[in-house]
């Protein structure tokens, strides 16, 4: 999962370097992540280093990679309870970010003339919101967080494999730092966005997180 979300940031242009290249050329090993030794609270996210990326299948050629940034929200961990924890983030539609500027142009046109709706999110659109409802233990660093996504004025459950990721102080806020990965696929149609459908781009997205949350 982490190499796929490297992968799509590098397409859309954002320059990331793997932990083991880091190793490769003489940087520390990566720690070995003990999640016991994570503490209960409210953590927000660094929305600054926190995203969404997407990928769709182009006409059945190739898949297509995209990107939004500024990550905003909040998790509650119950390190006793893990079914008790929460997690609630917004991703703003509006940063989306793709190679090409012309096809950014398209995802935030508004409606052509005679059309109900715009093809996709049209300008200024609301962000999306994800809303867990569910954390369900997987493994020592793995959950399934099933939730209620929001956007395009629809509501749907989603669930969201996460892994943890890395874990932490901070060396630049000084704060306890969690980050994790996750992985999802929604069918951007049942959120009235089925745009391209009938001629071959892809009903079915694939959503990656990578996300970071401070201890506050």
């Amino acid at each position: 999962m982490r190499k796929s979300v490297l992968a799509i940031a590098a397409a859309v242009g954002i320059t990331t370097m793997s932990v083991g290249a880091l190793h490769a050329q003489g940087g520390p090993p990566a720690p070995a992540l003990d999640p016991s030794a994570a503490s209960s609270g409210t953590y927000s996210t660094d929305a600054a280093h926190s995203m969404v990326a997407f990928s769709v299948n182009h006409l059945g050629f190739n898949d297509y990679y995209g990107l939004f940034g500024d990550v905003e929200g909040t998790l509650s961990l119950d390190t006793e309870n893990l079914a008790n924890s929460s997690v609630d983030v917004t991703i703003p539609l509006a940063s989306v970010m793709v190679p090409s500027a012309g096809l950014r142009d398209h995802l935030l046109r508004p409606a052509g003339e005679g059309a109900s709706a715009p093809d996709f999110f049209g300008p200024n659109p609301e962000a999306a919101r994800f809303v867990s409802t569910s954390v369900h233990s997987t493994g020592e660093t793995t959950a399934h967080i099933t939730g209620d996504l929001t956007f395009n004025g629809v509501t749907k459950e989603v669930t969201i494999q996460a892994e943890l990721a890395g874990m932490g102080t901070n060396m630049m806020s000084q704060k306890e730092t969690l980050g994790f990965h996750g992985s999802t696929t929604i069918t951007r149609s049942e959120w009235n966005m089925g745009f391209g459908v009938p001629f071959g781009i892809a009903d079915d997205v694939e959503l990656y997180i990578t996300v970071a949350f401070e201890k506050q």
